[in-house]
């Protein structure tokens, strides 16, 4: 029988969920004895790294501009909320960290997303076209802030379609909705 390579890439789940353990004991004697917590290891930053890199490859999150700061706010989370991990509960410690890493991303995309919908407004509230005005004399290129003026414009023009195409769409039910229904009224008769 081969013996299984291991990778510097992969995380051993037995040996996370031993180091976990072993972490949280010495957090239980630091407490009993009145120190402070103890540091997370080295091993486990590493396995956090790890999570938080590899889940940022996912489909869902690889195309993302801000995915530095994703990865960034999964380890953050795994380091804060370690000391919650219940080896009574659980032995899965990767399932626990990817679920904590997983959340921290979509918190991450929402909050960049309500950060662009800010931007856009505030570029919307101002007026371009006075500002383009007011430029013309000076005889320069401006040709970033017409692009500004059409992406906005697009915008709105988008956002229109968008509610015409939701507001005619009617809503569709199953066949099966209707099979029972029918089967229901041939019953009653």
């Amino acid at each position: 029988m081969m013996n299984k390579k291991a990778t510097a890439h992969y995380i051993d789940n037995k040996k996370f969920f031993q180091a976990m353990k072993d972490w949280k004991d010495e957090i239980a004697s630091a407490e009993s004895a009145g120190n402070p917590k103890p540091q997370c290891t080295n091993y486990l930053g590493e396995c956090f790294v790890k999570i938080s890199n590899h889940l940022a490859y996912k489909s869902n999150f690889v195309n993302y501009t801000f995915r530095d700061e994703m990865i960034l706010d999964g380890i953050e989370n795994c380091l804060r909320y370690a000391d919650r991990f219940n080896p009574e509960k659980s032995n899965n410690p990767f399932a626990y960290f990817t679920q904590i890493t997983y959340y921290s991303f979509v918190r991450r995309i929402k909050k960049e997303a309500k950060q662009s919908e800010t931007k856009l407004r505030y570029l919307q509230s101002i007026d371009l076209q006075q500002l383009l005005d007011e430029i013309e004399g000076d005889s320069g290129n401006y040709e970033y802030l017409n692009w500004v003026q059409e992406q906005l414009d697009q915008n709105a023009r988008d956002r229109e379609e968008l509610k015409k195409s939701n507001t005619n769409t009617p809503k569709r039910r199953p066949k099966y909705f209707d099979e029972k229904e029918k089967k229901a009224l041939d019953f009653d008769v």
